[in-house]
């Protein structure tokens, strides 16, 4: 339900002041242009050295879980286009039927799930996969959605239509559609699955409203240390 103590916090939040107006895109100090132009620099340079890394991954994946490494998750981006967000697979195959039998007789993952969208101890998660997600390497294909222009480098984390339905309201909803999804933000520098949703969506209504070439900056160069702690990663 939406009536929660959370999702007030988050209305009170995300309410924008009196005669306050969404910055039209054309007119932002971080322009569309500068950040893609970023965006592109960075990923093609990133690409190069990755490579052999992407490949040792697959491998792995290919040689303890199967085939099938890379899934294809529907996601929303910009202006509310769906684009399939590219990553490792950490999951089993049956994982929706595992998942829900594991929330069915669990009351306590149940209200996990509820309030951050993720499980500590998820049942679907492969041994592999696990190592992955606390590294967040299982995040590495998502370069290429940036080279194709469906994600930034840094950004609010894509979300599912449900997500987004749930959990953004009103400006936050726009907010989060008025920019390209990205693959680390200010919510994976700042405890990730460790927050509750709704802390989340103020860190990406906070990420938009204040978004600039500093501040991408900052985050990108928080990133490495935020991984290598593994803060909040599940």
């Amino acid at each position: 339900m939406r009536s929660t103590d959370g999702a007030a916090e988050l209305d009170r939040t995300v309410s924008a002041p009196s005669g306050a107006a969404l910055i039209p895109r054309g007119r932002r100090a971080w322009s569309d242009g500068g950040k893609r132009t970023m965006d592109l620099l960075l990923a093609a340079a990133l690409m190069a050295p990755l490579i052999p890394l992407l490949g040792a991954i697959a491998l792995l994946l290919r040689l303890t879980s199967g085939p099938g490494v890379l899934v294809r998750h529907s996601r929303i981006g910009r202006d509310g286009a769906v684009f399939p967000c590219l990553k490792f697979r950490t999951m089993v195959l049956d994982g929706d039927r595992i998942l829900a039998a594991h929330l069915e007789r669990n009351e306590a993952a149940q209200r996990e799930w509820q309030q951050y969208r993720k499980l500590a101890d998820d049942p679907r998660v492969t041994p592999v996969g696990r190592l992955l997600r606390r590294s967040s390497l299982d995040e590495l294909p998502q370069i290429l959605n940036v080279l194709r222009g469906e994600m930034s480098l840094v950004g609010p984390r894509p979300v599912v239509q449900a997500e987004l339905d749930e959990h953004y309201r009103g400006e936050a909803a726009r907010l989060y559609c008025s920019v390209r999804p990205g693959v680390t933000g200010l919510w994976q520098v700042s405890g990730r699955s460790g927050m509750a949703y709704h802390e989340r969506v103020c860190l990406d209504v906070e990420y938009v409203r204040a978004a600039s070439l500093a501040l991408d900056l900052q985050i990108l160069c928080r990133t490495p240390l935020a991984v290598l702690r593994a803060r909040g990663a599940c």
